[in-house]
């Protein structure tokens, strides 16, 4: 059987989005992801803050390393946001992904995204279904 860190790493050598987003792996475990990044400016609006996809984007890629740990291929079915604060250029951001509850078929996740000084950025909120295909 592959090791958390095993199926990460094969998930993430073809995600080029979370590569493109720049995401830096702190820990992998079973049912667990700690990533971190650095916001830069091509990934800011209008109103001169980070778009909400990017956090997004990035809280979803710290659910599907943790779902996908175990072993068994898993996909979202559901997921949501509440964006709390706004994200500047070169903030950094971690994102740490919890799983709550595990069946056979189903996982509940959650997500804080956090500033570097610890201050609460996002809550996301991911379910996600197990294939029963093996990494």
């Amino acid at each position: 059987m592959k090791s958390p860190s095993q199926i990460v790493d094969m998930m993430y050598n073809k995600d080029a989005y979370s590569q493109w987003l720049g995401i830096q792996r702190v820990k992998d475990d079973h049912g667990y992801s700690h990533i971190k990044m650095q916001i830069r400016s091509e990934m800011c609006n209008g109103f001169g803050i980070t778009h909400g996809g990017i956090s997004y984007a990035f809280a979803d890629s710290a659910l599907a390393f943790a779902s996908n740990s175990h072993g068994l291929q898993a996909v979202s079915i559901e997921t949501s946001i509440s964006h709390l604060r706004p994200l500047h250029v070169d903030d950094w951001i971690e994102a740490i992904a919890i799983e709550k509850h595990r069946s056979r078929k189903i996982g509940l996740y959650e997500v804080e995204v956090k500033k570097s000084d610890g201050q609460l950025v996002a809550l996301f909120k991911g379910t996600v279904y197990f294939t029963g295909k093996d990494w």
